[in-house]
This record gives C-alpha cells, structure tokens and sequence, in this order.
C-alpha cells in the first residue's frame, strides 16, 4: 500500500504495509540511519523521533497513524528550535560515550526545550526518563540540556 509521509521538510511516497513501524521505513526504506533500534518495545528511547513536535518512539509507530504528521528525525535536528544549541552542549560537555543512544537523547531534549524553555532537573528527569543510556551520562546529559536552554 501506499503511504505519502513528510519526514524533514520533504515528501516521501512508501510502499509498505500499514502497520510497518516507522522506524523501519526512516531506516530500511529511506536510508537514514541516525535513528537507532534499541528495544523494539518503545522502552529505551534510541528510536524517537518528532511527529508533530512530540517526542514518539518509532519503533511502535504504524506508518498507517501518519498521513497528515511531520516528521522530524535526528538528520533534521539543527533546524529546529534549540537543536544546534543542544548539539553545540553535547559536544562542549562530552556527553556521549557509546554514543548509541544519543540520536533519541537529543530528540527527546528538542521536544522538552520547546515545551519549557528553563527546564528544571525535575522537567528533565521526567521528560528524559524514558531514554536509556547504558553508560550512565545522565548527569552530563542533564548539564547539557540546561546548557543548551540557557
């Protein structure tokens, strides 16, 4: 079946079925491979994305709930809001280790900083709390986003 997306700005005709994840589409179809699987399950965050500004895991997002959403993957991420200043934080702070999560790390920190411009480390934990960093740079992420928002 046929699926008309905006992901990035840009028109995307798929031919898939409807209850493809979006992850695979961004990955496998599209070649955009900055958006990681982690878990499959929606538990560990590598995956979000935006649709619609909001922060949506999708690896559990059937390309069939999207017809009229815009998609925004990490590729894109410096052309919203705080995005470039969010990348310039995570570099100045040497957030990443691994670096596997990150790409879900920083989508998820978009989404809160253009909900709450200052966020407290209360917003943060919260809004971050479904992303998984297996090497522990949780504080270091915490300092970023609080760097990125100043």
């Amino acid at each position: 079946m046929a699926f008309n997306l905006q992901i990035n700005g840009q028109p995307h005709s798929i031919d898939a079925d409807g209850d493809t994840p979006l992850l695979w589409v961004i990955r496998d179809v599209l070649g955009m491979t900055g958006t990681k699987f982690g878990c499959g399950q929606a538990l560990c965050g590598a995956c979000t994305v935006h649709v619609d500004g909001v922060a949506t895991r999708s690896c559990v997002t059937p390309i069939d709930s999207l017809s009229e959403s815009q998609i925004t993957t990490i590729e894109a991420l410096e052309t919203l809001a705080h995005g470039k200043a969010l990348q310039d934080a995570w570099i100045e702070l040497d957030v990443p280790q691994c670096g596997y999560c990150q790409s879900g790390q920083l989508m998820s920190a978009a989404a809160l900083l253009s909900d709450i411009e200052q966020p407290t480390d209360e917003d943060i934990d919260s809004a971050m709390s479904g992303n998984v960093c297996r090497c522990g740079t949780y504080q270091r992420i915490r300092a970023a986003i609080k760097l990125a928002s100043a």
